[in-house]
């Protein structure tokens, strides 16, 4: 498929005349169309007109949001709703409105047009993860409208940050405003919920653990020099070494109590033995979900962004290079010693950022009522454990006791390399897996 333009009306097969949208699918769209674009290291174009644009639609709900900003123009949303019984803990539903940056030459449509073509909503945060934004607030204006509350007490938040760690964001509120998520005790939100195809068979993953998250930089030095020289202590050889001996690693597979469970799982349903079968191998067989799951299962060490140098003919004397840690949870200071004597003592390692990894248990009363409601929505589907090779704002509710779970239910058609749009080009949902969202959530939330 080729899309030689980059608005709606212009898109070869593409729709968006208002009232035949879902109104889950034109909020999504709209929030698209705000450029939240978050470049990490604090520099951002703000979460604040999605925000308000959030708070707007909430207080149309009849509900009270309070908007708060950890800095100018990095604004996250909070909204309590009552539930049918507040002596039950609360649940916390979240998203994050912050997006990555997305370089329009690389995209078939505008990354920030809300483009809807080919049955599919087209744009970065169309997966990651104002599709999700979108499914929450429909689903409770359903239960509100309808003249209904939910079961439980719901703490509605839209982080700011996300995409940076949620520094600016989810990490700030629980540090500075504990009180906003009083009583909670469990939460829902991203990267879980969405379906994949086993053998022929649809299953559904619930995200019920995630990695442990170090950003690092490593740095190297040597003599500055003029470029004719011979230099054997140059600092941007140091690095590339260092980079090369990082990026390569070979990291061994260990497998937690959560990837051993969804292992297990996933050689029942193709009929293999686990024992017989190697875990990358299981991995592999998931189709698209593989990217995840290959990388829950060992320590990964990327390579993101070097910098050095200024002038052709100068030798600098210092070089970094930024690197993405993604460990197994508890094994973040094993990791970090094993990262430094791989690029050996003259190498610094400055840790930019850190943050917990998670691991629950798939048990217990919200994990049987997502079982059960996939199971009213999709019948005989399967719902099984992963642990996210990536992160979420778990991580910093996790600090309050709340236990975090991502499912933000989709289901998707086998073909959709569902995973490699987070992140990606081209970032693109379908249509009717929005409102089959919309529809488990709203059940979901009015009945636990």
């Amino acid at each position: 498929m080729d899309f030689d333009a980059h608005t709606p009306d212009q898109v070869p097969g593409s729709t968006d005349t208002d009232t035949e949208l879902d109104e889950t699918v034109r909020l999504a769209r709209d929030l698209i169309r705000m450029d939240t674009t978050n470049y990490g290291g604090g520099t951002s174009k703000g979460e604040t007109v999605a925000a308000e644009y959030v708070a707007a639609y909430l207080r149309g709900l009849g509900l009270e949001p309070e908007l708060i900003d950890s800095e100018p123009g990095r604004t996250s949303v909070i909204a309590r709703v009552a539930g049918r019984d507040s002596s039950r803990g609360a649940l916390v539903v979240h998203g994050h409105l912050d997006v990555v940056p997305a370089d329009p030459r690389n995209w078939t449509v505008d990354p920030f047009g809300g483009v809807i073509a080919d049955g599919m909503l087209w744009g970065r945060g169309a997966v990651d993860m104002k599709n999700m934004d979108a499914m929450i607030l429909t689903a409770v204006a359903d239960i509100l409208r309808s003249g209904e509350r939910p079961a439980r007490d719901l703490i509605l938040a839209f982080f700011a940050d996300e995409e940076n760690g949620g520094v600016l964001g989810s990490h700030y509120l629980v540090d500075t405003r504990p009180d906003l998520f009083a009583g909670a005790t469990e939460a829902i939100s991203e990267v879980g919920g969405y379906s994949i195809t086993l053998g022929g068979k649809r299953a559904y993953l619930v995200q019920t653990g995630e990695k442990a998250l170090l950003w690092v930089k490593l740095i190297a030095r040597g003599p500055a020099a003029h470029g004719s020289r011979v230099v054997r202590d140059n600092a941007i050889t140091r690095l590339a070494e260092a980079v090369a001996a990082v990026g390569r690693q070979d990291w061994p597979i260990r497998l937690t109590n959560t990837t051993t469970a969804l292992l297990d799982e996933v050689a029942r349903i193709l009929g293999v033995d686990s024992q017989k079968v190697g875990p990358d191998e299981l991995a592999l067989a998931t189709g698209t979900a593989s990217g995840f799951i290959q990388a829950s299962l060992r320590t990964t060490t990327n390579p993101t962004v070097l910098t050095a140098g200024y002038k052709h003919n100068v030798v600098p004397d210092t070089a970094e290079a930024l690197v993405d840690i993604r460990s197994l949870p508890g094994e973040e200071d094993a990791v970090l010693a094993a990262v430094q004597e791989l690029v050996g003592p003259d190498i610094e390692i400055e840790v930019m950022h850190r943050d917990v990894g998670l691991e629950n248990d798939f048990s217990g009363p919200l994990i049987d009522a997502v079982i059960s409601t996939l199971a009213t929505h999709d019948p005989g589907a399967e719902v099984l454990p992963y642990l996210l090779s990536a992160g979420t704002d778990n991580k910093a509710l996790s600090k309050l006791g709340i236990t975090g779970y991502g499912f933000a239910p989709l289901l998707l058609p086998p073909e959709l390399d569902f995973p490699a749009m987070f992140h990606g080009v081209d970032e693109r949902v379908p249509l009717d897996a929005l409102v089959f969202g919309r529809r488990v959530l709203t059940d979901l939330l009015r009945t636990y």
